[in-house]
């Protein structure tokens, strides 16, 4: 389908990151296509854009899988921005962590952007270029309690940001990543209601002094560095790891 207006990918545009950043990149004059596993959020999201006026569609997608992501870009005639932010949590570490926990963040976090990037690069390519986000982790470059497999995973997206960018340099593609720390997302509620029941105003302010600004980031904080990330206003800016993290590599 061709539009007159560039056209933004969002990986995991449901909700939290995804959301906030489809907003935003609306809102700055994209046609928002929302690739998510849930279409419940999808569609809350893209109500949001259309009230606000703004252009965009949805579609079920399983960034894991590959036939699923190779038929949402099949009939794709145009890309301009790719925000791979769909992704996992895990926590533990080496000895706890399961063959199977592995696997899972793998086929998501890594997986999910390899094929986003495979099969959207070629797009890109027959318009002229256009602009990669990837959303990585400060786990991406200190060693956080715990977070083994999550770790291995963002350092995987942080790794193919650097190759990306090298490879396409001279091909009109741009490609960066961001490492936030923690964010207030409806997965760090929930991680809280499910772990620490009837105390979950104690833990929300544990896990936000934990971080030397004293508060987590909120999802449209990480969206406006993204959304700079996409624009012609950082058109001289690839291969880079952007930390929005509250201080917290600081006291690394």
């Amino acid at each position: 389908m061709i539009t007159e207006k560039p056209v933004a990918i969002v990986t995991g545009g449901g909700s939290g990151i995804g959301r906030a950043t489809a907003l935003q990149l609306a809102s700055d004059g994209f046609d928002i296509r929302i690739f998510d596993l849930s279409l419940e959020g999808a569609e809350e999201t893209l109500g949001l854009i259309h009230e606000a006026g703004g252009a965009g569609a949805i579609q079920a997608v399983d960034v894991s899988n590959t036939e699923s992501v190779r038929a949402a870009f099949a009939d794709l005639a145009r890309l301009d921005v790719l925000v791979n932010n769909a992704g996992i949590a895990h926590i533990g570490n080496v000895l706890n962590t399961s063959p199977e926990d592995l696997d899972r963040l793998y086929q998501i976090n890594v997986r999910g952007a390899y094929h986003c990037l495979h099969f959207g690069i070629p797009i890109m390519l027959k318009n002229g270029g256009g602009s990669i986000v990837n959303l990585a982790s400060i786990a991406s470059k200190v060693g956080i309690p715990d977070r083994f497999a999550y770790s291995m995973s963002k350092g995987a997206v942080f790794s193919m940001t650097l190759s990306v960018a090298r490879d396409f340099v001279d091909k009109g593609i741009r490609c960066n990543c961001v490492c936030p720390a923690r964010v207030h997302t409806p997965f760090v509620d929930g991680f809280i209601a499910k772990n620490y029941p009837g105390q979950q105003a104690e833990m929300f302010a544990k896990l936000s002094a934990g971080q030397p600004i004293g508060r987590m980031g909120e999802p449209e904080e990480i969206a406006t560095l993204i959304a700079f990330l996409c624009s012609n206003k950082a058109a001289f800016i690839t291969g880079s790891a952007y930390d929005i993290d509250g201080g917290f590599t600081l006291l690394r």
